[in-house]
């Protein structure tokens, strides 16, 4: 099955480069360092005495991973770390959180998963360990990492039913790379149970880590400085939103009667997606700015009905500047998105009815009275208008966000004790 696998991956690479330059056309970043997906190294680096390396394959796998690659660089302080990605905006978002490191931290994207490709990886940059975050299961690259001793983890594990599902059909091809999969310390039991399934041998259960994400005090005063500039109107902020929930959460917000001064923020998860969401909020006839017009004393004008978050590596100053946050992809059947970060603010969290990606901690959330479950567009206007016509219950639903965010801290030192049995 594998040497199946591998040929397809040699017959579609002409298409996969083509659609890398396509894409290239609106992020320019996806036609840069193409020697790397190839496992191609201009440079060697300075010598150091042992190399780490983790995979974060974009923004939120880059952001969750913070406070383990802090906590590896303080366990290990002799070491480097490789941080790799699949995507531009998961390197620069990397660039901007780990520049306090300095050389102690290279970036690189992943070669793709070819075999010969993960194998000159590995001989270039000689790691005394793979840490996979969350999803990644690269059959290849698995079997590279056992055939030069490199110990594989998978760090921060979730695995939804439906995912399940899905590896359950490639059969042999997965059933063998799971087996290779040296630690995996997974997020729930439940994630334990499923990924055990797929016959993975030794797995813990952790906890997530993206509860220890400390928010930035940089991020913080940026946020300050956005809500300056909004003014004392309430603001709804729509993060993460995935193509198709726009037009949904516009249509209702026509619908709906929030109060008159109110502010939809809009953070598209993409930034490919930026003007085309700029065009659909200017066909529904509502005024917007975008956040990058805002030069550092201009103000959102007191008409603007739609602000449009356009910038990358703010979402925690976007959740800082809102009195209250949907969280995207939730909408339709996309799985959703990380609800951490806006309840580790203390802000209310609404969330849609499709979040199998993230299915326990979201109930958690809802148990403990810090989110709320909303069926639809509809229903997400309705509840934020109550919100946010109601301070006192405003503030009550943070702080059980914040206190819920609070309690289930700890997955770092975990994580860290776990995989010290495989690193001397």
């Amino acid at each position: 099955m594998r040497l199946l696998y591998t040929l397809a991956w040699w017959l579609a690479l002409p298409l996969v480069l083509a659609r890398l330059w396509l894409r290239g056309r609106q992020e320019p970043g996806y036609r840069q360092h193409w020697g790397e997906r190839l496992g191609f190294y201009p440079r060697q680096l300075a010598p150091a005495p042992a190399t780490l390396w983790l995979h974060a394959v974009s923004v939120g796998e880059t952001r969750a991973a913070e406070p383990l690659i802090d906590a590896l660089l303080a366990a290990w302080p002799a070491c480097r770390i490789v941080l790799t990605h699949m995507t531009p905006t998961g390197r620069a978002t990397g660039k901007t959180l780990f520049a306090k490191h300095g050389a102690r931290l290279v970036q690189s994207y992943l070669p793709y998963d070819t075999g010969a490709m993960p194998a000159r990886f590995i001989r270039h940059f000689a790691p005394r360990i793979c840490i996979l975050m969350e999803t990644e299961v690269w059959p290849n690259l698995i079997h590279q990492c056992n055939r030069y001793k490199v110990p594989v983890v998978l760090a921060n594990a979730r695995l939804s039913q439906r995912s399940l599902g899905k590896a359950q059909r490639l059969g042999q091809l997965i059933a063998d790379a799971a087996r290779g999969i040296t630690l995996v310390a997974a997020q729930t039991q439940d994630d334990a149970e499923r990924v055990r399934l797929l016959g993975v041998q030794n797995v813990v259960v952790t906890g997530s880590i993206k509860f220890d994400v400390v928010v930035p005090t940089a991020a913080l005063a940026t946020g300050a400085a956005l809500r300056a500039a909004i003014g004392a109107r309430p603001v709804l902020l729509c993060a993460s939103t995935r193509e198709g929930e726009e037009p949904l959460i516009l249509e209702a917000l026509a619908r709906a009667s929030l109060p008159p001064d109110v502010l939809l923020l809009i953070v598209p998860r993409h930034p490919q997606r930026f003007d085309e969401v700029e065009k659909l909020v200017l066909t529904h006839g509502l005024s917007v700015q975008r956040r990058s017009g805002l030069a550092q004393d201009d103000f959102v004008a007191a008409d603007t009905q739609v602000l449009l978050g356009d910038s990358m590596g703010e979402m925690f100053a976007y959740y800082a500047a809102c009195d209250c946050a949907f969280v995207g992809g939730s909408l339709l059947p996309l799985g959703g998105q990380n609800l951490i970060e806006p309840a580790a603010l203390g802000k209310p969290v609404l969330i849609g009815p499709h979040t199998f990606n993230f299915a326990l901690v979201t109930e958690q959330a809802i148990t403990a009275g810090g989110a709320a479950r909303v069926a639809d567009a509809d229903a997400l206007m309705a509840q934020a208008s109550a919100l946010l016509q109601n301070p006192a219950q405003l503030a009550s639903m943070g702080q059980k966000a914040l206190a819920f965010a609070a309690q289930h801290r700890g997955a770092t030192p975990r994580t860290i004790a776990a995989i010290q049995a495989l690193l001397p």
